[in-house]
């Protein structure tokens, strides 16, 4: 009772003292300006309508859609992964649903912070020379606040979801392009925000939430690394997007940022970001991080996006190049060495080949074989390929081909320094969202389920099996720098057909940390748990022979895996001890060195004595000894779980 009261005092306390330090920043300030006026100017009564809009929007998701209203902590998450080009209720509500609440609250607090600057770079109000607000409905503020802006962030989510490499879920990829189209205005503002106001704002939100936190010294589960459980490329994907977006937006305005300040922000988000760590999944929990790669990458992106923003426009390429470009025309000594080795039409017809002067003399008195109008003469076909004029004459023939020709080297002749770096960006970005493509085409085989034993539930197929094909990742078939993505895995696996659904939720190791774990599987307006358990007994100076059971709510356990027999490392009276599980029992095999007979018995439920080959078994609790002669030793004991 004591603690609560005094949890309750303390969120009291955390919310009037962040109210107070906001409110006696605001005294203190002699700016002359107000901020609420700084607000207004660009957005409607100066608030961020459609960031509350998408915020509500992506909770709302949270709650009736992934069933988070019946369990805050613990959503429905499989059905709602970006599975498949062939799934799309995954692929459309991927990245607005989250795998747990602290996923949400983190993407949600990101929102907070990096959305208000975006969507005050875009404004509320028309930006138009000659233009005013509420003369169409593209230039009303209010639709731009609260039908534009949302539709806008929708269309970046699912581009992040259909352009993503996985099975991805979260709001993440839309953050961080609001990041990256903030960026580009803001630079210093997006910074401090995304790196620092950030997490202010989760530490004060644990506050009021949790005001205070116990917590005990106690071992972990096999996990896979940091890095290794964050959506890089997606995170890229979405940056790249919001920044490309807001390049071409702010150069139609004519706004351009301070080039040392967008450098520096640019390359300290991505490094304070983690966009640096290309990784890839090697399987059996092994990942490989591509460190000293990430640096290169993320340097040289920074250098080559401030130029896309702040560059001139300047053509790139030097005024000769461009004027060949442009014209094609062969260089001075060319023409020349074809004029004097190559007889024109003209001069064989008896004209006179101004540009030809030895032709000329040559053929001053005619000549009766003239070439007459269509016919080609001896070497014209030469001084055409050479000159140029060929390519002048199928412009007569086919004007649209010649007129596309000169179009693109015109445009390449022209391109200003601004226009090659946002062009790089591009290409990144296509490289980046490519190869997402062919793993999104993923379609899973009716009979896809790895194990022996399953459980079905509603179309879900859960089943436990080890060092089966990762289905999802050795879809598409890759060999690069020694890696491949034919990745085998242990655990829970969870297959659908008809949503082109393959998981691994839980892994081998986990399960065999914990000793059971619950798999949330469901749909919209549904959902249903089933749980796995692992019980094994452990040979003493050997491994553990185990067995899994999968148990769906309200149901009895079904049995669906068994490993393999482990031995013991001691011998008694010339026999090897074996541990031996065998349809959700265990049993002790003692075996005689000398012939190989082999007697077994079945381990009790309580603690008691039993015999086998000859060898007296005590069960005490969760250890088995084994007796012979007066020697007593231990033989087996239950394997432990930490929950």
């Amino acid at each position: 009772m004591q603690m609560r009261l005094l949890a309750a005092v303390l969120v009291g306390l955390v919310a009037v003292t962040v109210v107070t330090s906001v409110g006696a920043v605001r005294l203190l300030d002699r700016s002359g300006r107000r901020w609420g006026d700084v607000l207004r100017a660009r957005l409607v009564m100066g608030v961020p309508w459609g960031t509350l809009v998408v915020i509500c929007f992506v909770l709302s998701i949270y709650l009736f859609v992934q069933d988070g209203v019946s369990d805050w902590h613990r959503p429905v998450v499989i059905p709602y992964r970006a599975w498949s080009y062939f799934y799309p209720l995954g692929m459309l509500t991927a990245p607005f649903s989250h795998a747990n609440e602290g996923h949400l609250v983190g993407n949600l607090a990101g929102a907070l912070v990096a959305a208000p600057i975006a969507e005050y770079a875009w404004g509320h109000y028309p930006t138009d020379r000659g233009s005013e607000s509420f003369s169409s409905w593209r230039r009303n503020p209010w639709i731009r606040a609260l039908v534009i802006f949302p539709l806008a962030v929708i269309a970046v989510g699912i581009a992040t979801s259909y352009f993503a490499l996985g099975a991805v879920i979260g709001f993440s990829g839309v953050v961080y392009a609001f990041a990256g189209f903030a960026i580009v205005r803001y630079p210093i503002t997006t910074l401090l925000a995304l790196t620092s106001t950030q997490g202010a704002l989760l530490t004060v939100y644990r506050a009021i939430n949790q005001p205070i936190f116990v917590a005990t010294a106690r071992a972990s589960p096999p996990s896979p690394p940091s890095w290794a459980t964050i959506a890089i490329q997606g995170h890229a994907l979405g940056f790249l997007i919001g920044f490309c977006c807001a390049a071409v937006l702010f150069q139609r305005r004519g706004e351009r940022s301070n080039p040392v300040r967008l450098w520096i922000a640019l390359i300290l988000f991505a490094f304070a970001k983690s966009l640096w760590q290309i990784y890839w999944f090697r399987g059996s929990d092994t990942y490989v991080l591509y460190r000293g790669l990430g640096v290169v990458v993320v340097t040289t992106l920074a250098v080559v996006a401030t130029l896309a923003v702040v560059s001139s426009d300047r053509p790139l390429l030097p005024q000769s190049v461009r004027r060949r470009l442009e014209t094609r025309s062969p260089s001075g000594s060319i023409r020349r060495i074809v004029d004097l080795g190559v007889p024109s039409a003209s001069v064989q017809s008896g004209g006179s080949a101004s540009d030809s002067p030895v032709d000329s003399r040559s053929n001053s008195g005619g000549d009766s074989s003239a070439v007459t109008p269509g016919d080609t003469a001896p070497g014209t076909r030469v001084r055409e390929l050479v000159l140029g004029t060929r390519d002048r004459h199928e412009a007569i023939r086919t004007p649209e081909r010649a007129s596309g020709e000169a179009t693109t080297r015109s445009a390449l002749a022209s391109m200003t320094r601004r226009e090659t770096a946002f062009l790089a960006i591009v290409v990144v970005l296509a490289l980046i969202s490519g190869p997402a493509v062919p793993f999104n085409i993923f379609v899973l085989e009716d009979d896809s389920s790895p194990g022996e034993e399953s459980i079905t539930v509603e179309g879900y197929s859960i089943t436990y099996a080890e060092d089966v094909e990762n289905e999802l990742i050795s879809f598409v078939d890759i060999s690069m720098f020694g890696e491949d993505t034919a990745v085998e895995t242990s655990g829970v696996i969870v297959s659908n057909s008809d949503r082109n659904i393959w998981d691994d939720p839980v892994s081998a190791d986990r399960l065999a940390f914990s000793g059971q774990s619950t798999i949330h599987v469901g749909g919209p307006g549904w959902r249903e748990s089933v749980t796995a358990f692992r019980r094994g007994w452990s040979a003493t100076g050997g491994e553990t022979a185990y067995q899994i059971w999968l148990q769906r709510s309200g149901e009895t356990a079904r049995h669906v895996f068994t490993s393999e027999p482990k031995q013991t490392n001691v011998q008694l009276a010339g026999n090897n001890v074996t541990v031996l599980p065998e349809d959700g029992a265990f049993y002790l095999v003692v075996e005689d060195i000398d012939d190989g007979s082999t007697e077994s018995v079945r381990i009790p439920g309580e603690d008691g004595t039993f015999e086998a080959g000859g060898v007296t078994f005590e069960r005490d609790g969760g250890r088995i000894y084994g007796e012979v002669d007066e020697t007593r030793v231990q033989v087996a004991s239950r394997e432990r779980y930490n929950r």
